[in-house]
């Protein structure tokens, strides 16, 4: 996990709702780690689908942890959860089985992130209250769900793409936990997608190379030799399936545009977007600075669409510094009423 994150938060509850429906998803997926010899996030994914559907869907389990986890799920039932609530417990979830069975495609953008993701869309996008989103590597589903959750008054039409079929359920599960319509595909996203292309694109940048090269040679940003670079891939898939005049939000790594292949990635954006705005994160979010990550924010050529007088530059605060957060607001404020972006 290159992000700091999800430790201090869950020491800080103290039996709120969270813990609560943390406790339950923890205890009874357990269980089910035992009878299904299943990973966690497998066992996970089993219960949150019980919880959803109401009813103990595997079959071949003992009638002892049948009971117990009856007993954990009508215990449930009692207290009322917000989405949000439901969001964060999973989330924890979540974590702690990645913690257990670590692999490099598996971790998540952190709450801070997202919910100033949130603000950000909602800022750019303007008046405009009903929207198509799409996040290409959705993963757990986390950061669409925490977006969906911090802009209640929003008609969003989302969708997300991923090629784990584990991260996939997990998403599955926690959007209809949470009562959120969201269409998913389990499949490689540089592969063609049957998606209409979207209002909004928002993703957190999967940094490697791209194994399939025959795939990658369909695209501009393909490497002159060897291995492509999936992210920049990514972008480019990102703007081929985003409307004229949408915006894309991602999370890049600080390093975007100096490695070998960053002058083509230049390029290709000069072509075909605009860049609005570059914001770098904390450096203390991450475990150390060579994997600190920015919020790089384009919007796609169209029709009367202009670039902004000046890109938005700014280095961010801690996200938890309500003061200097506000200030930096502010700042944001006025850039928008200067460039008139919508």
């Amino acid at each position: 996990m290159e992000y700091v994150n999800g430790s201090k938060e869950a020491s800080n509850l103290i039996q709120t709702p969270v813990e609560v429906l943390f406790q339950t998803f923890n205890e009874t997926t357990r269980l089910l780690v035992n009878e299904l010899e299943c990973t966690y996030l497998e066992a996970l994914a089993e219960t949150g689908e019980n919880i959803f559907q109401d009813d103990i869907r595997q079959e071949n389990i003992s009638e002892m942890t049948k009971k117990r986890l009856e007993k954990y799920y009508r215990d449930l039932v009692k207290m009322n959860y917000s989405a949000e609530d439901i969001r964060k417990a999973f989330q924890l979830a979540c974590l702690k089985g990645m913690r257990e069975n670590v692999q490099p495609n598996h971790q998540m953008t952190p709450d801070s992130i997202g919910i100033f993701l949130s603000y950000l869309i909602n800022k750019f996008i303007g008046t405009k209250k009903a929207f198509s989103l799409l996040d290409p590597a959705i993963g757990t589903g986390n950061l669409v769900t925490t977006i969906m959750n911090y802009l209640p008054h929003h008609a969003i039409d989302a969708y997300g793409v991923d090629v784990d079929d584990v991260l996939i359920r997990l998403a599955y599960v926690s959007a209809n936990l949470q009562e959120h319509p969201l269409q998913l595909d389990c499949q490689d996203s540089l592969e063609p997608l049957f998606i209409d292309p979207v209002d909004v694109v928002v993703c957190d940048l999967p940094v490697g190379y791209y194994p399939n090269d025959i795939r990658a040679a369909e695209y501009e940003l393909k490497a002159d030799s060897g291995h492509s670079y999936a992210h920049h891939l990514f972008i480019e898939k990102s703007c081929l399936n985003t409307v004229d005049g949408g915006y894309l939000f991602f999370i890049i790594p600080n390093g975007l545009f100096e490695s070998p292949e960053a002058m083509k990635l230049h390029t290709y954006i000069k072509k075909h977007m605009h860049i609005q705005a570059l914001l770098q994160l904390p450096e203390t979010m991450f475990k150390n600075k060579q994997v600190a990550k920015s919020i790089l924010v384009l919007q796609k050529h169209g029709e009367g669409v202009k670039p902004p007088k000046e890109v938005l530059l700014v280095n961010l605060p801690s996200l938890s510094n309500k003061l200097q957060m506000e200030t930096i607001m502010a700042k944001i404020d006025i850039w928008f009423q200067e460039n008139k972006v919508h």
